[in-house]
């Protein structure tokens, strides 16, 4: 598939950024279709990651892969407590711990949002082919993985 000429004339950065945003107005849009308008800006992340994985997730976890300070997650995790969309507990393996997990609510919109990030991928997929998706995965992955060598105390994937 041929590519678009005037995409070796932009730095990678700003390749990057105008494609999240493909993906984040996207869901955004569909998060407001379907009733969500009220997700705050991190919440996208938050309400997507969560559906991904199974029991919650530690909040501690949360605040260090949003690259966020504590006060800003905390707000943020309030934020989609009193919306609800999230549930938060304390767990009980280590009563020092908070962990967080989707509520009903929260599931709706992550499936909201899923939808909508599934479209997308239908449609690079549909322009790139499937080795141009891999390739595309790749690469990010490499970025990501120089990242974490440049900050070790970075462990999201």
């Amino acid at each position: 598939m041929s590519e678009p000429a005037w995409c070796h004339d932009v730095v990678i950065p700003a390749l990057l950024r105008h494609a999240r945003n493909t993906y984040g107005v996207a869901m955004r849009r569909a998060l407001v279709e379907a009733g969500f308008e009220d997700v705050p800006r991190n919440g996208l992340y938050v309400i997507g990651g969560l559906a991904l994985g199974a029991g919650g997730v530690p909040l501690r976890q949360l605040v260090r892969e949003l690259r966020i300070s504590k006060q800003a997650a905390g707000q943020l995790i309030d934020t989609l407590v009193e919306r609800g969309y999230l549930d938060r507990a304390v767990d009980p393996a280590d009563r020092r711990r908070l962990n967080i997990a989707l509520t009903q609510r929260g599931s709706a919109a992550a499936a909201a949002q899923a939808i909508a990030r599934e479209r997308i991928d239908t449609q690079l997929a549909n322009r790139v082919g499937a080795e141009g998706v891999t390739a595309l995965r790749r690469g990010l992955a490499a970025l990501i993985e120089i990242g974490q060598a440049d900050d070790p105390a970075d462990t999201a994937h």
